[in-house]
């Protein structure tokens, strides 16, 4: 059975972790070892993206994955604009085998509407 794009989020929001900005942001104020993953395309980032974050685009992850993200046990926190593009992302990270990924949850929008800093 086909199923819409909204379908297919609504899926990978109930398959992947769920962390709001505000828990992103006290894991990376902590001191954490995370690694933010920005899945939006390259003009996106350039229009702003948080600091430190690796560009990966959504349409090459499954290609980059293994090279850019090496470590299948660091805690990975997709993001994208909004929230649907990363819960995908996050998704496809876990059946690749990244336990520890997650979506954060409204995306660089929503981490901007909170006034965190970007870049």
């Amino acid at each position: 059975m086909a199923k819409t794009f909204e379908e297919m989020v609504a899926e990978a929001r109930r398959d992947a972790d769920q962390l709001s900005v505000e828990e992103v942001r006290e894991a990376m104020v902590s001191g954490e070892r995370i690694v933010i993953l920005d899945v939006r395309e390259p003009a996106e980032w350039e229009d702003a993206h948080i600091a430190e974050a690796k560009l990966i685009p959504r349409g090459l992850l499954e290609y980059m994955a293994a090279d850019e993200l090496p470590d299948t046990d660091t805690r990975i926190v997709v993001h994208c604009a909004t929230g649907g593009r990363s819960a995908l992302a996050a998704k496809t990270l876990k059946e690749m085998g990244y336990e520890n990924a997650a979506n954060m949850d409204g995306g660089i929008t929503a981490w901007r509407e909170r006034g965190y800093e970007v870049e």
